[in-house]
């Protein structure tokens, strides 16, 4: 991987459908926090910086800069809303608070040319884009002229074509920015250089090489959660280094319905992978008794897992490292833009490290990937279809589909009415269609009248989206008789419950579970 292009970021919601757009074009891209050491930037030697957008205001005290190295280090630059506005300020310009922001939807007319532009936006043109901004830059730092301007924002996007330092106040990496990925592939490709030869075969050759370096003559145990994954994680190992990979299956009881057997026959039976079966049932429900706090429930989960794999790794023997499925996600909102841990992002997730005690080194030969390009590379390593592309599923499970106390009752309950759903949108041929789909159990009852008696069971709310990344989600506008015999079949099929809803919620940007 020769070309590479870093991103720094500032803490907008959408830094990372940056790096969706680039690696789309085939380069491979970096997020690091806007933080990062000046010595770190400079040996990643990147063909080429992106400064994020943000929510703080350059018109306020204290607020991010970029490191100096950024405007020092001799490569293009590509400065997006707040990035922009710090880059002016940085580098002798002014920006002043706005009278007339901008939100949403706008209009840029092009008057000027530059490279960025090059065979997309003529001198002359009016483009649609997507503003999130109430600073404005009212005076260029030398070197820059304007090249396009908005109704709020008449420096609405710079350029210092001697440095190859370009501004633009608005969002290129949002949907809403229609030509956006081609003025970002313009950058990539026509100002930085890059050929665009990052590809999943070429991961694929990378990531062996490096399992191997990294394990060299050891064993490693990598948990199976029954999502993909852990399963392309698994698979990949497998290719590495051979039986010297011993996956330990914990089987949480809050895992999808038919979910464990589908993960037994898959690796001992398809791929004759050495696996640890264990039930933990009953260990997961103790450490969830009485507890209703979501985030408290990540936390148990996560700290029982651990428990049970340093138990497991003890009785092998010999074993020196623990293999995850972290993603790049993982990492990204693991690490605030400040650099700092989130407390409640991915909190079952040992991103970062492990516990001292369990003396083993963590393996993430994903963690550089995001999901679609996680499922590219299962099928590169000949997993199933079915279970390459099946919905994603948190690692903490039906637990926190339960709001309020889990109990064996609860889940009996909700993985039936999961199983009907899921059932009545493959039938329906919708099941590809769909990012993500599953049920709710809610915590409430209501009365209801079935046959001649009244009822007094819980409600359950069903819910899925759409989305190319998981980054941001829209419903999915189901036809009615779909919806109307998905709730039929459960009220009919599944004691418990006597009600059911269809969320209409749009997933925000900047998160990555839908849940």
């Amino acid at each position: 991987m020769t070309d590479r292009i870093l991103i720094l970021d500032f803490g907008s919601q959408v830094t990372q459908l940056i790096a969706r757009r680039v690696r789309e074009d085939g380069v491979y891209c970096e997020i690091w926090p806007y933080s990062a050491a000046p010595q770190r930037i400079r040996d990643f030697a990147p063909k080429g910086i992106v400064l994020s957008g943000g929510p703080a205001s350059v018109t306020q005290a204290q607020t991010p800069r970029a490191p100096d190295i950024v405007f020092r280090l001799g490569v293009p630059v590509l400065a997006i809303c707040y990035g922009m506005q710090t880059m002016c300020a940085q580098l002798g310009g002014r920006v002043t608070l706005s009278d007339r922001q901008e939100f949403g939807r706008a209009f840029i007319d092009v008057t000027g040319e530059c490279r960025l532009f090059a065979g997309l936006w003529p001198k002359g043109a009016r483009e649609q884009v997507w503003m999130s901004h109430g600073d404005k830059v009212d005076a260029l730092p030398p070197g820059f002229r304007a090249v396009a301007s908005s109704a709020g924002a008449p420096l609405a996007a710079i350029a210092d074509e001697g440095r190859h330092f370009y501004g633009v106040v608005f969002h290129p990496e949002v949907a809403h920015t229609p030509q956006g990925g081609k003025l970002l592939r313009n950058f990539t490709h026509q100002v930085c250089g890059c050929v665009g030869d990052w590809t999943m075969a070429a991961f694929h050759a990378h990531a062996i090489r490096r399992i191997r370096d990294q394990v060299e003559h050891g064993r490693v145990v990598c948990g199976l959660s029954g999502g993909v994954d852990s399963a392309v994680t698994a698979a990949l190992l497998h290719e590495a280094i051979g039986d010297r990979l011993i996956c330990i299956f914990v089987d949480s009881g809050l895992l999808r319905e038919g979910e464990p057997e589908e993960v037994v026959r898959l690796f001992r039976g398809y791929h004759n992978i050495p696996l640890v079966h264990i039930d933990a049932g009953d260990l997961f429900l103790a450490a969830l008794a009485g507890v209703t706090d979501p985030e408290e429930k990540r936390k148990r989960i996560g700290t029982t897992f651990i428990d049970i794999f340093d138990a497991e790794a003890h009785k092998l023997g010999g074993v020196e490292f623990l293999a995850q499925g972290t993603l790049y996600p993982d990492v990204i909102e693991s690490v605030s833009a400040t650099g700092g841990p989130s407390a409640t992002i991915k909190s079952h997730h040992n991103v970062g490290g492990l516990p001292e005690r369990m003396k083993l080194q963590l393996v993430e030969p994903l963690r550089e990937l995001f999901k679609d390009e996680v499922r590219q590379l299962g099928h590169q390593l000949g997993l199933p279809a079915h279970f390459v592309g099946r919905h994603p599923f948190p690692g903490p499970g039906l637990a926190i589909r339960i709001p309020g106390e889990v109990t064996r009752e609860k889940l009996a309950i909700l993985r039936k009415a999961d199983a009907i759903f899921l059932e009545e949108i493959r039938a329906a041929g919708l099941y590809d269609a769909i990012w993500q789909a599953f049920a709710v159990l809610l915590p409430v009852r209501t009365v209801g009248v079935m046959g001649d008696a009244r009822s007094y069971d819980f409600a359950c709310a069903l819910r899925a989206v759409t989305s190319t990344d998981g980054m941001t989600a829209d419903y999915f506008p189901f036809p009615h008789e779909i919806l109307g015999r998905t709730a039929t079949r459960i009220i009919n099929e599944v004691r418990g419950i006597n009600r059911v809803v269809y969320d209409i919620t749009s997933k925000p940007p900047g998160t990555i579970e839908w849940e």
